[in-house]
């Protein structure tokens, strides 16, 4: 895609959580506003190209710099190419941010899931750093599972929400890798749908996931298609604008 289609920004740093997953920060001026759960294309040139993909935004519309989450596909046409960026390097942005993974989407319910695996986690930050969700919905549980310790990334952005709403928002990681997770307190061994099984998700999150709830879905496919089995099964049905549901998708990689 020619690079005229593009907005032409700038690395203001990137964050490097592991050496394949990484965020970056970027100014792009001209940038349109955009909703908290958004994604934007973001690119770089390759050849006489600028080849592109999309990334949810992290950071909440009034926030900036802009950021994305990424991780690196060794075989990828792009992420390996984010990953080697440096403070001042030149990055594409299409001018608008797109999608309707974003809570203006959803209804009101007395309590919010936000269930991600992996990078799926960055929307929901950009949603948790605003206000809207904490007028729409009396409870905030945010459920990240990752394979590694190591990947529950944001951990200080999440702590101050937290502090901000300590009665109103819950976190609960999950590591898919028992092995690691005994000396990181607070966090629960084995994969979401395990946890959920046999309760241990509710219990940690103190509530629990029936149809007073809307459940946000972001991440790895086959723990959003393994979710949503189950959350069916308690008679919850997929959200859709014509007929009110309850439960929301977005699916990564």
């Amino acid at each position: 895609m020619s690079s005229s289609h593009w907005i032409s920004g700038r690395v203001i740093a990137l964050r490097r959580w592991t050496p394949t997953l990484f965020s970056v920060q970027f100014t792009a001026p001209g940038f349109s506003p955009f909703a908290a759960g958004q994604f934007v294309r973001v690119g770089l040139t390759v050849g006489d190209e600028v080849v592109g993909r999309p990334y949810s935004l992290v950071n909440a519309p009034d926030a900036a710099p802009l950021e994305i989450v990424v991780t690196e596909v060794a075989a990828g046409p792009l992420s390996p190419k984010l990953n080697q960026l440096n403070a001042g390097d030149e990055i594409f942005v299409m001018p608008r941010a797109n999608g309707f993974f974003s809570l203006s989407e959803v209804p009101s319910a007395q309590m919010l899931w936000c269930l991600a695996t992996g990078t799926g986690l960055g929307p929901f930050l950009s949603m948790l750093r605003t206000s809207q969700p904490w007028t729409q919905f009396e409870r905030v549980v945010l459920v990240h599972g990752v394979r590694d310790v190591s990947e529950h990334i944001y951990r200080d952005e999440i702590a101050a929400i937290t502090l901000a709403h300590p009665t109103a928002f819950t976190y609960v990681p999950l590591v898919s890798r028992p092995a690691v997770v005994s000396s990181d307190k607070g966090v629960l061994a084995g994969r979401m749908t395990v946890r959920f099984d046999d309760g241990t998700l509710e219990s940690a999150a103190g509530a629990r996931l029936d149809q007073s709830a809307h459940v946000m879905l972001c991440g790895n496919p086959q723990m959003v298609a393994d979710m949503i089995t189950r959350i069916e099964a308690r008679g919850m049905k997929k959200h859709r604008r014509k007929e009110s549901g309850h439960y929301t998708t977005e699916a990564y990689w």
